[in-house]
């Protein structure tokens, strides 16, 4: 290509004011009408030619060829119905009319689909990010346009075209149909936490525009219990109260019946995860008399935020006759029947600490206590030497639930407690402070008391002489009992011999008595760990057996497990899908959520062109529904419109590359000097004349 340019001998600024000046004298010499005004203005016309240097420039171009993105959308939404193959059929007609548009490459993006276990979880369809970084390396004099397709729902969608940095007309091929039925499940207000015991409200719409709309059945399921049903009726918000069993984690699954007309039933389903948490639990501590290891037992408790604690000493028993006036033996008096009649089922915890059997409980009282354990309830028994005398608590209605018989024999001398085989594999046991764990001896304080028993039932945690049982819990019924068999536990926090973890072990046997979730010693519970699930089983017997897992499309498969501290077995397992994984080994099952249970993309899956309106307008492009046909594709130049009813259009920039560059002179220096002389010479004839 051949182009004029100028390539000034001096400065523009040197060359204008020189002609400036030279203006000058040749207007003046005009209006005198001197001779040879003529010729002097050649020559001086000359001589800037001269200065300006006027140079032939002739370029080899070599074309570039534009850059046509077309981006796939693989978001959830587009895997339904046919619009998979809408697409597929969409893309290979897009790549077979190219290959027929001179100069004119593609780049395929696809995005909005998670494609493995390391990929970024999104709540919505994001496709620009994408596009932005797979197109930052091709120039803007390059860039023909972008193609999308999709099916309209996208939730990333630019504000502000222009300050999005995209150039070029912009151009939408729609998936799906118009118009398109569906019923969705919207959850519009929902607690995050709730009581343990009392009812919790959600509010719910039923969103529909299917043919056959009408009152439609609602499936509640919480964790594995038995499902419930409700009404629910189209485009209308209801109320629904749910109450809660259990603390931690409580996965409500809400599901309406499917239409056969409606575009999908994914988003039929609706998970909530609600946080039980347990009111203040009430403890009742009996002492049957004043003793050291007392105030370690109210100390504890009384510390213990979560817990309420009523506690009674008994100092006086009925047999003592001192002549003591009545209203100087307590402040109030023992409320028997308001305690073990009125109240006992208000109470999450009986501690009874040392006492004995002297007449104050009648056995009717005790036997409430009882029946309380089956029924639910917790009992721990705190044995002194009173447990192998024959005012021992054992010779009541209590000794039924005991897992531990009294021999009658005390031990009085050094004992260090141990964990047993089983304790190391219980919560409550297993990891404690200092326990040794494969030492012949815990790293802890004496105790200089120890009760004799015999085991009846439930597991040995802790041995003290010869191996006999120290701690022993059993579940009785639907409730739970344990035993300390030692009042000397004192020692430990007042740090004799070095102490050992008191408050610690306190607190776990009674949050195990209260059913503490996690301190359940057979368990299955699994947690998310960036894109994968962490499942651990707890067992009290060696367990490597493997775990089904189902997936929230319904796909199942097997979790291979490994044997791990404390009684555990741990195992992992990529979560490639967002929703409710449920996990069982045969006897325990679980549920965990993994991901946004409710996300953005599955909360509309109808096909609409309404989103990208303005961004396709504001660039310049159109907007296609497939089902209607493929629309024509033609050049077009920058600035001139690149769409219309039944055709789009893709920019022709005829960008190029500089190859090599000639220049040539137009005025060479010879001629130039040989015309400035003659011109010269012509006006010095004609003033001489």
């Amino acid at each position: 290509m051949m182009s004029l340019e100028f390539a000034p001998l001096f400065s523009w600024w040197i060359i204008i004011g020189l002609g400036f000046c030279s203006l000058i004298l040749l207007a003046y010499s005009f209006l005198k009408k001197a001779k040879g005004s003529g010729w002097r203005a050649a020559a001086i016309g000359v001589l800037i030619l001269i200065l300006i240097n006027p140079v032939a420039v002739e370029e080899d171009r070599e074309a570039r060829n534009d850059v046509l993105t077309i981006l796939i959308d693989e978001s959830t939404s587009q895997t339904i119905r046919d619009r998979k193959a809408q697409t597929a059929a969409a893309l290979k007609y897009l790549q077979n009319r190219m290959q027929d548009l001179r100069n004119l490459e593609t780049r395929i993006i696809r995005a909005g689909a998670v494609k493995n276990s390391n990929s970024k979880r999104v709540d919505g369809t994001e496709i620009f990010d994408a596009l932005t970084e797979a197109s930052s390396d091709i120039p803007l004099s390059r860039r023909a346009g972008t193609i999308l397709i999709t099916d309209g729902q996208v939730h990333d969608i630019p504000e502000n075209a222009s300050s999005f940095g995209l150039k070029g007309p912009f151009h939408v091929l729609l998936t799906g149909n118009r118009p398109e039925f569906d019923r969705r499940l919207i959850i519009k207000r929902a607690p995050k936490f709730g009581i343990v015991g009392k009812e919790i409200e959600i509010s719910l719409r039923m969103e529909d525009n299917t043919p056959s709309s009408g009152p439609t059945p609602l499936e509640i399921l919480i964790g594995d219990q038995k499902k419930q049903t409700v009404i629910m009726r189209p485009n209308r918000t209801r109320t629904i109260k749910i109450k809660l069993t259990r603390s931690g984690a409580n996965i409500i699954q809400l599901s309406l019946k499917s239409d056969p007309s409606e575009l999908t039933r994914i988003n039929n389903r609706a998970v909530l995860s609600v946080n039980g948490v347990r009111e203040r639990l009430r403890v009742l501590l009996v002492s049957g008399e004043p003793h050291p290891g007392e105030r370690t037992w109210r100390n504890l408790l009384k510390a213990d935020p979560s817990v309420d604690l009523v506690h009674f000493t008994i100092l006086r028993p009925p047999e003592k006759q001192d002549m003591t006036p009545v209203r100087e033996l307590s402040l109030i008096a023992f409320p028997v029947r308001e305690l073990f009649e009125v109240k006992l089922k208000e109470f999450d915890l009986i501690i009874f600490d040392r006492y004995r059997r002297r007449g104050v409980l009648p056995s009717v009282y005790i036997d409430n206590i009882r029946k309380y354990v089956e029924n639910g309830g917790a009992v721990l028994e705190a044995s002194g030497p009173e447990f192998a005398s024959m005012e021992t608590l054992f010779a009541t209605p209590l000794g039924k639930i005991f897992p531990g018989e009294p021999t009658g024999r005390v031990f009085s001398g050094p004992v260090r407690a141990k964990i047993t085989k089983t304790g190391e594999r219980h919560p409550i046991t297993g990891d404690l402070p200092g326990a040794g764990l494969g030492e012949e001896l815990p790293r802890w304080g004496k105790w200089f008391r120890h009760i004799e028993v015999k085991r009846r039932a439930g597991y040995v945690l802790m041995s003290g002489v010869n191996g006999k049982p120290l701690l022993i819990v059993n579940r009785v019924g639907k409730g739970r009992v344990a035993q300390l068999l030692s009042d000397h536990i004192w020692l430990w926090a007042r740090g004799y011999d070095g102490g050992g973890p008191h408050v610690e072990l306190l607190r776990r046997i009674s949050h195990w008595l209260m059913k503490e979730p996690e301190l359940d010693e057979n368990k299955l519970r699994a947690e998310t760990q960036g894109n994968q699930l962490a499942i651990t089983r707890q067992s009290l017997q060696p367990n490597t057996n493997r775990v089904k897992v189902l997936t929230p499309s319904g796909k199942s498969f097997f979790a291979e497990m490994k044997e791990g501290l404390g009684g555990t077995a741990r195992g992992f397992v990529d979560t490639p899908e967002t929703g409710v994984y449920r996990i069982e080994d045969g006897k325990n099952v679980t549920l965990a959520p993994v991901g946004n249970l409710n996300p953005l993309e599955l909360s509309d899956m109808k096909a609409t062109d309404k989103k990208f309106s303005p961004f396709v307008s504001e660039l310049g492009g159109g907007i296609f529904w497939l089902e209607e046909g493929y629309p024509s594709i033609r050049r077009v130049q920058p600035e001139r419109r690149a769409a219309g009813s039944n055709w789009l259009g893709v920019l022709d920039n005829r960008s190029y590359v500089v190859r090599d560059v000639r220049e040539t002179s137009l005025l060479p220096g010879l001629l130039a000097l040989l015309l400035a002389i003659g011109a010269l010479l012509f006006a010095w004839q004609r003033e001489s004349r």
